[in-house]
């Protein structure tokens, strides 16, 4: 095990932020959330193609880098750094995970060259150890039914899509656009990662695994999605622990920097010394899921419920401790908060997950 980033992952980081900082301010990201495009497109080509971030979970042998988990938390941290509007999530880290475990050589490929666009047909909010979703069922060839509240859906051209079959769960992929399928923009507390409804009426579809592979196929990505979703809030909660030092060092009362006032020391002591605890959680899910460690469960358990509160209060402290313009619309406070919000309730709530921890450490419930 290992904790401390390697140099690979310290340039991937560098060019990962530097992109961002170039083309993902704040302003740029506030000024897109008033449209009817939120999603940044020209921004997820470069990272997807360019940088190659699309490619780091797909073999190489389907084109892409054969690179870890270790690799995609780097980019997921910087991506919550900048609260980036781009699909790598529902793309890059579920559709893609869930595509490896069935072997799908095609789509893989034009996943891992930019050329294509994924998402799991999940609702969000389900997490590992979830059952087997039965919204959408194999009819005559087809697939009909309903999915709410999946993220990346927007800008899709490919659904990843779970279905029930006339032998049980299977796995397959709709290409977008399609009459039968209807993808319905629902209003999302996170205006960085929209989410969608969709409705399939008879869409025609490629059977991508059947019973049995299909289940753990899905149970990967959810796994491999929830342990991952902790980089992302630690890079969004140490966004708002760094701007908010920054803040108090030069925000002044009484002629004093009031980052000198000893009970705003405290707070800011508290979230430093909860988010390092969370950047060990996070990166030693990463590590275990990069290894195929046999502690990945307890691992991105013990992650995704520390770091989802550890993103929601740094994001929180960092409102109050702007004052008056922490509240304001024009000040990009407010999106974090709204990211960590959404965050801990996707890929399973922090309560969640610490139910699944509890059998896994022989921890026993409440008598």
């Amino acid at each position: 095990m290992n904790l401390l980033y390697t140099d690979v992952e310290d340039h991937l980081r560098s060019s990962v932020g530097d992109l961002l900082a170039d083309r993902c301010s704040p302003t740029q990201v506030l000024a897109r959330c008033e449209t009817d495009k939120p999603y940044d497109l020209d921004l997820w080509r470069t990272l997807a193609a360019d940088v190659g971030a699309a490619a780091l979970l797909i073999p190489e042998s389907h084109g892409g880098h054969g690179a870890t988990a270790r690799e995609a938390a780097v980019v997921l941290e910087e991506l919550g750094r900048f609260v980036a509007p781009v699909p790598f999530l529902g793309s890059a880290v579920l559709a893609t995970t869930a595509l490896v475990g069935c072997s799908a050589d095609t789509l893989l490929s034009a996943l891992a060259a930019g050329e294509s666009t994924a998402t799991l047909a999940i609702a969000l909010s389900m997490g590992p150890g979830s059952p087997f979703p039965s919204g959408v069922r194999v009819d005559g060839g087809t697939l009909h039914g309903r999915v709410g509240s999946v993220a990346d859906a927007l800008v899709a051209d490919v659904l990843v899509v779970p279905a029930v079959g006339p032998d049980g769960p299977e796995l397959h992929a709709v290409r977008l656009p399609d009459p039968a399928v209807t993808v319905t923009p629902v209003v999302s507390l996170d205006l960085t990662r929209p989410i969608a409804d969709l409705t399939l009426s008879g869409a025609t579809s490629e059977r991508l695994a059947g019973p049995g592979a299909a289940e753990s196929a899905v149970d990967s990505a959810l796994r491999t999605g929830a342990g991952l979703l902790a980089s992302e809030q630690l890079g969004l909660a140490e966004w708002c622990l760094d701007s908010t030092v920054a803040y108090l060092k030069e925000r002044k009362q009484f002629g004093r920097p009031v980052g000198s006032f000893q009970a705003l020391k405290h707070r800011v002591a508290d979230v430093w010394e909860s988010l390092v605890l969370a950047r060990a959680a996070a990166r030693y899910a990463a590590d275990t899921l990069a290894t195929g460690d046999p502690d990945t469960p307890v691992a991105v358990g013990v992650a995704a419920s520390l770091c989802s509160p550890v993103a929601v209060r740094a994001a929180e402290e960092c409102i109050q401790l702007h004052g008056g313009i922490g509240m304001t619309w024009e000040h990009p406070a407010h999106l974090y908060l709204k990211r960590a919000k959404a965050d801990e309730i996707a890929l399973g709530t922090p309560g969640r997950h610490r139910a699944n921890l509890a059998p896994l450490i022989n921890l026993p419930g409440p008598e």
